[in-house]
């Protein structure tokens, strides 16, 4: 296909997503059955049921342009998702793989938050307003299941994935520490604006306490 509009390119994006989502289809499962904890194997068949419906809207759209789904591989998505079979075929403790699958599945909703994002703006830019509304929709999704999964990971799963090494290392652990402190706020930490924010704040306090004695 000639990229010589950006129609094309938009195009070219939407099939890249129907490819990345009908190969998602067949990954879930697996990723549901490796998963031990319930929350994370109903967030993965929740997904499920949702990457079948943002499929049909996909659909809509190649019926709107007159153009068919088919004809390119989703390299991208085929990466992430052998990624994540590799994870699956290790000897890992239950909680420690529920943790990995979790990670893995968040490296695809961000593929997929990208790829929606792009093919959103695009679709704004051509005037195809519909279209824009139904990328938007599935990018909602997206975002949604990428945030239920970090909640999972800091209330549950990385807690007992920590639990479990520090059962093995509890020697290790120095007074005052605990799981909940030393756990990474997974995708939903503060963002370096904001610590350096917060340093900013601190040494202001720091330098008025100087100043005043």
């Amino acid at each position: 296909m000639e990229l010589d509009t950006l129609q094309a390119l938009y195009v070219e994006g939407l099939r890249d997503l129907y490819s990345a989502e009908n190969q998602l289809m067949k990954a879930l499962p697996k990723m549901g059955k490796a998963a031990t904890s319930p929350e994370l194997q109903e967030a993965f068949e929740t997904h499920l049921a949702q990457t079948a419906q943002q499929i049909q809207r996909l659909d809509k759209i190649f019926a709107e342009l007159a153009e068919t789904p088919t004809g390119k591989h989703c390299k991208g998505m085929e990466g992430l998702i052998a990624e994540g079979e590799e994870l699956m075929q290790e000897d890992a403790d239950p909680d420690v793989m529920d943790a990995g699958l979790i990670a893995a599945a968040q490296h695809v909703e961000h593929y997929e938050m990208a790829g929606y994002g792009t093919c959103r703006t695009y679709a704004e830019l051509l005037g195809f307003d519909d279209q824009m509304e139904l990328l938007q929709q599935t990018l909602n999704e997206e975002e949604e299941t990428d945030q239920l999964l970090t909640e999972i990971a800091l209330t549950s799963v990385n807690l007992a994935a920590m639990t479990e090494e520090g059962d093995e290392d509890s020697e290790d652990v120095g007074e005052g520490s605990s799981p909940a402190s030393s756990a990474g706020r997974q995708t939903a930490g503060k963002t370096p604006a904001k610590k350096s924010a917060d340093s900013g704040r601190k040494s202001s306090a720091v330098s008025k306490k100087s100043r005043s004695k």
